[in-house]
């Protein structure tokens, strides 16, 4: 006899509506409760290896094994150098003359675990700016969008306009590349059927 299927609840480890808001735009109800972990980079340790730890460490954090929890982080890479989330406007100012007028890395790592089992991965994505005056990184900066995302800024909001190429999965630049989490899904044997999660149970 074939198992019923069950719809695990799904729990968000993280407090950034552009995740939140993939989640909704995919169907999958969800809960938030963003986990409180340890964001320095670790000696030696590469951008790919930094992000997929602190996606895994993000949805282990809770300990709620009867949940689909669901962790994510994204940083910028250029030059060999981690941009994460500016310190203060001068150092927006910093990252974004840097990133002007060129190409750069998005690393988005995530993680999902139930049951006491964890799977992630990592996706990578090239972003292309324009080229961008001071005056075009003074007024950007002053919309205040660029204060709390990695590379000081977001290509779903006002960042849209500086960016003039994507490279790869555009979610995974928003912060949650929602065709790998699927594939992670099946991974711990859970199904997303177009709108709901699903788990067999015997």
């Amino acid at each position: 006899m074939a198992g019923k299927v069950s719809h695990p609840r799904v729990v968000l480890a993280s407090a950034s509506p552009r995740r939140r808001d993939l989640l909704t735009l995919i169907g999958i109800p969800h809960e938030v409760r963003p986990a409180n972990v340890d964001e320095s980079v670790l000696p030696g340790e590469s951008p790919a290896a930094y992000v997929e730890r602190l996606a895994r460490d993000k949805a282990t954090a809770l300990g709620d094994h009867d949940a689909v929890c669901i962790g994510s982080d994204t940083t910028v890479v250029v030059d060999g150098e981690i941009l994460a989330k500016p310190e203060s406007q001068a150092d927006a100012a910093r990252m974004l003359r840097q990133l002007s007028g060129r190409a750069h890395m998005v690393l988005t790592g995530v993680a999902v675990a139930w049951r006491e089992r964890v799977e992630s991965a990592v996706e990578e994505v090239g972003v292309t700016f324009r080229g961008l005056s001071d005056d075009d990184i003074a007024r950007y900066i002053a919309t205040g969008e660029p204060m709390d995302k990695a590379g000081a800024y977001g290509i779903q909001g006002f960042g849209a306009t500086i960016v003039t190429r994507v490279d790869g999965d555009y979610f995974a630049v928003m912060g949650l590349p929602v065709n790998r989490m699927v594939r992670l899904f099946e991974r711990l044997g859970l199904r997303y059927a177009f709108g709901a999660l699903e788990a067999s149970r015997p």
